[in-house]
């Protein structure tokens, strides 16, 4: 299911998104990689360009995000959830993107690995990236949802 909103901009409440993306993607090395490229799409139409920093760093959130939904999160026959929001710039001049991924396994909790270590360094990655992060448990099922968010300029 995919849904695209344009909301009405409330000056009174900066945080208010304009834009919003929300999709279930089959817990795949292919779910993951469609959840990427639509990311990618969806984040130029919305004025962060191609090749923008801003850009390159949040669809690399995603990335990493959705392969520890796929690799870390998935329970068989259950897909995960993607979704992105842009709140507009405020007084500051930079908006800001959210996104959440959303996964059905419950006992495999979100952390940060050792650098020196063979793999686990997407949270890093993330932890780098974004201005912050987060996670917690769903409260309308099993699982949690993983959230990273940036603040960026949008032309």
């Amino acid at each position: 299911m995919t849904s695209e909103t344009e909301l009405p901009t409330r000056t009174n409440q900066p945080g208010y998104p304009t834009h919003h993306f929300a999709m279930r993607f089959s817990s795949t090395p292919r779910g993951a990689r469609l959840a990427r490229r639509l990311a990618g799409q969806r984040l130029d139409a919305w004025g962060i360009p191609y090749d923008s920093d801003a850009h390159d760093a949040l669809t690399l959130i995603v990335a990493e995000l959705a392969a520890n939904a796929v690799q870390h999160g998935r329970v068989p026959g259950r897909d995960f959830h993607l979704a992105l929001a842009l709140a507009p710039a405020g007084a500051s001049a930079t908006a800001t993107v959210r996104i959440e991924v959303t996964d059905t396994r419950t006992e495999c909790v979100p952390v940060l690995a050792a650098p020196a270590g063979d793999g686990g360094r997407g949270l890093l990655l993330v932890e780098c990236l974004a201005t912050r992060w987060d996670w917690h448990p769903r409260t309308d099922g099993p699982g949690k949802t993983v959230w990273a968010v940036l603040d960026v300029g949008v032309s």
